[in-house]
């Protein structure tokens, strides 16, 4: 299983701290049901840890009349709605929340060109909350090709904490490449042309990389 380079750190830190606590028991109390406890504990904790940060390899269906899922989660919003940061005007909405047990890599859902990037502070709503998308930690980028522009956004919830976007303005987006990562728990919202043939369903479990969201008119 491949780890993803945002885990490693973390990852030594809870080796060297549990590794240290569960030696420090043992030597101190010896074998008991407590230290038993407490190893169990630390061994599903860090089995936890090692699993949020796997980086699996995924095969998408390259195609420019396709917006690919940017990330593993649950479809939980579809909705024509104004969006007042880019394209101020409609466009349709479709938000994927990634619980902490989905793979977190963000993928750019099309090809083309990064246009726009900003980061803003915020919130740690909830990622449901509706007001998550204009009032969390967030950022946004807009890639742009000869058929469209597309919007999408990585959003922090209540446990996700920071979020790491690796694209910048200038940048050649490969459709189903990495672009980010969001620890913790968090959503991605996507804002697409309204004309677009949605291809899933509320409540529907995505594949990042591989789910075609939608058919671009």
């Amino acid at each position: 299983m491949t780890l993803h380079r945002e885990g490693f750190k973390i990852i030594l830190f809870s080796t060297l701290t549990l590794g240290g606590l569960n030696f420090g028991l043992h030597e101190w109390i010896g074998d008991n049901w407590i230290t038993t406890t407490v190893l169990v504990l630390s061994l599903v904790f860090y089995v936890l840890i090692i699993q949020f940060f796997r980086n699996p390899s995924r095969f998408t269906p390259i195609d420019e009349n396709h917006v690919i899922a940017p990330a593993d989660g649950k479809v939980v919003v579809i909705e024509d709605v104004e969006e007042p940061e880019f394209f101020k005007g409609k466009r349709k909405q479709l938000s994927i929340f990634m619980s902490p047990l989905n793979v977190h890599v963000n993928r750019y859902p099309i090809a083309g060109k990064v246009v726009y990037q900003k980061y803003y502070p915020g919130k740690y709503l909830v990622a449901w909350h509706p007001k998550s998308s204009t009032e969390n930690e967030r950022t946004s980028v807009v890639v742009e090709n000869a058929k469209t522009q597309i919007l999408f956004r990585q959003i922090a919830g209540a446990l996700a904490r920071r979020i790491v976007c690796y694209a910048k303005e200038g940048d050649s987006a490969k459709q189903g490449a990495e672009y980010g990562f969001i620890k913790f728990g968090s959503r991605i919202d996507l804002y697409l042309p309204v004309d677009c043939k949605v291809n899933v369903n509320l409540g529907q479990k995505t594949k990042g990389g591989e789910t075609i969201l939608a058919y671009l008119a």
